[in-house]
């Protein structure tokens, strides 16, 4: 199954999750916010995050692995996916308890992909920034304020620095999120 790789320390992957049925994991602003205070608190300790991008129903995350210091570590993947787990039952139960609602938030399970080289991982960069323009959220790239793409110079728990290197300059990357890169949205997702 492409969507359940396993995590291995190192590698980058293109993880993202989607609202269960019909159910939103954003309602307002605060939700939002709330939920990047969340992914700090119980991703940067294990990965680096590259990218990221929050929509009403779903949201996609571009992140590096740190490689593990405990040579104890005997599930690799189990030890990487327990902060994520943390991670989304954090919100789903503060989200769950402020709008009095029972039941998954989520679906079933993460789904992820590991980017094997340097042209996937820019395709998957742009898909992840140019998302919310895919699905008529905005029709600019620069306008959807819960993403990544937003002040890429400004100051941040992101790793934008690593993501810029790979465009010789702001305008390139810039340019390059404005273009129509073709992408089967199936092997992205």
């Amino acid at each position: 199954m492409t969507n359940a790789e396993h995590f291995e320390p190192g590698c980058i992957y293109h993880v993202y999750s989607h609202a269960n049925g019909k159910d939103v994991l954003f309602a307002e602003d605060s939700n939002y916010q709330y939920f990047l205070e969340r992914l700090l608190k119980y991703i940067t300790p294990i990965a680096e995050i590259y990218a990221y991008y929050l929509m009403p129903n779903h949201f996609h995350l571009l992140v590096k692995f740190k490689d593990l210091e405990n040579d104890e570590v005997v599930n690799e993947h189990q030890y990487l996916m327990k902060p994520f787990s943390n991670f989304l039952n954090s919100y789903a139960k503060a989200y769950n308890k402020k709008y009095n609602r029972k039941g998954a938030l989520f679906l079933d399970f993460l789904r992820r992909k590991k980017v094997q080289d340097e042209k996937y991982l820019l395709k998957v960069l742009h898909y992840i920034h140019n998302n919310p323009v895919h699905h008529g959220f905005t029709s600019q790239v620069e306008k959807w304020k819960y993403s990544s793409y937003i002040n890429i110079e400004k100051p941040s728990s992101l790793e934008r620095s690593t993501i810029l290197k790979y465009f010789d300059a702001k305008e390139d990357f810039i340019g390059y999120h404005r273009s129509n890169v073709e992408y089967d949205f199936m092997n992205l997702e």
